[in-house]
């Protein structure tokens, strides 16, 4: 992981659930060795996918290269052109949001909430895999 990276890892999807809103559907997904729980809301309009698909998940602190953290006021922007490379051009789905809660049950578990404008994420594993994710502005990038 890059010095912008909190947390990558791939899930494999074991069930997909829509949710009241057009267009979101809830992804439930484990890492590849079982260590992490997760569950995801995606618009599945613009990244769709179905279970066992894999999905490789990065939450970045900023979409910079080189690590320097974004001046961001309003909200996560597309680049322009001329503005240069970033890590969301390697990204088929990328969305800014806010981690809002941990929950530490106990000294091995966390649990991290997320919401990225409405859609939220959740993940539960161990605490030393989790604990990066301590930030408050962040970006989910997602490949299959």
């Amino acid at each position: 992981m890059g010095d912008s990276q909190l947390f990558a890892d791939t899930f494999v999807i074991s069930d997909i659930k829509p949710q009241k809103y057009d267009h979101v559907a809830r992804v439930f997904a484990n890492t590849e060795n079982g260590e992490i729980y997760m569950h995801l809301d995606i618009n599945n309009d613009i990244f769709s996918c179905a279970v066992l698909d894999s999905l490789h998940i990065v939450i970045a602190s900023t979409l910079s290269l080189d690590g320097v953290k974004d001046d961001v006021k309003g909200g996560w922007r597309e680049s322009q052109p001329g503005e240069g490379l970033n890590l969301a051009d390697d990204y088929e789905y990328v969305c800014h949001g806010t981690i809002y809660k941990f929950d530490e049950e106990d000294q091995e578990n966390i649990k991290v909430y997320a919401s990225f404008g409405g859609l939220l994420l959740y993940l539960e594993g161990p605490f030393k895999k989790l604990t990066s994710l301590r930030s408050d502005k962040v970006y989910l990038l997602v490949n299959k």
